[in-house]
């Protein structure tokens, strides 16, 4: 079935994630990845965001108050992105993430971004990554976008911090 291609300024909004503990989430959301308190509802739910706007994360404990992480291999939510606007902004991420001692499951250069993937408190997956510049995308020969998935040199990426 044909359908007209969604509108190209379309984008994806909010993540509102099931936690188990909603302090232990504030604490990963806030403490450790920097991201604003906007409003908060008692001891049940939070949201949070960067830049002032009204939220880019919504924690609740509602379903889920002291609930278990989702079983391995069953169906839900893989990751959700992060996308950082600098690779320097990205890479004072990942040292957040080091200072804090929290480990990685992966790093990946994918020709048109550089991501990170890790696990929240409640093992929902992450990724934090920022996009290269449109005109700097890996292209094949007719033109089409030719993504991969290589190491990421971490070292590289951490070098920002230094170099500014």
């Amino acid at each position: 079935m044909k359908t007209e291609s969604i509108h190209p300024g379309t984008t994806i909004g909010h993540v509102h994630l099931k936690v188990a503990n909603l302090e232990r989430s504030l604490d990963f959301y806030q403490g450790v990845l920097g991201f604003e308190l906007t409003q908060r509802f008692g001891s049940d739910a939070a949201f949070v965001s960067a830049g002032g706007y009204h939220h880019q994360i919504g924690l609740n404990c509602w379903e889920s108050k002291s609930g278990p992480a989702p079983s391995f291999g069953t169906t839900g939510l893989y990751h959700f992105a992060i996308l950082y606007p600098t690779r320097a902004a990205l890479a004072d991420a990942v040292k957040r993430l080091q200072d804090a001692k929290i480990p990685l499951d992966g790093a990946a250069d994918h020709g048109v971004s550089e991501a990170i993937y890790l696990r929240d408190p409640d093992q929902n997956g992450l990724e934090l990554y920022w996009d290269r510049p449109k005109e700097d995308w890996p292209r094949d020969k007719d033109g089409g976008l030719a993504m991969y998935t290589a190491p990421l040199d971490l070292r590289s990426l951490m070098s920002v911090l230094q170099d500014g």
